[in-house]
């Protein structure tokens, strides 16, 4: 899985950890013991998520600040390649780009 997928994901799950503690906020308080039981499972599957989420989102972070750090570190390296391989990339872009415009 890409970063960018995972940070989507990430998103994604800290929104669904978001209306799911509004819900729960919403719903304290119920009518029956049943119902504090389910409000309160339910609560600490939130509790669960946001702490798995946490883990998950520093592991994405310290990824891709090791992959920014070595892209760095490569550049510095050999400054010439890396000039090479952008400019590679760019004539291409531009080939693809002009042959959509037609």
């Amino acid at each position: 899985m890409t970063d960018r997928v995972l940070e989507g994901v990430l998103n994604d799950v800290k929104a669904w950890v978001v209306q799911a503690e509004a819900l729960l906020a919403e719903t304290a308080g119920g009518a029956s013991a049943a119902a504090d039981a389910v409000h309160d499972r339910a609560a600490e599957s939130v509790r669960a998520a946001k702490s798995t989420l946490a883990s998950l989102e520093a592991a994405v972070e310290a990824r891709a600040r090791a992959a920014a750090t070595e892209t760095n570190r490569a550049v510095h390296e050999h400054p010439w390649t890396a000039v090479g391989v952008g400019a590679a990339i760019g004539v291409l872009l531009g080939l693809l780009i002009g042959r959509r415009e037609r």
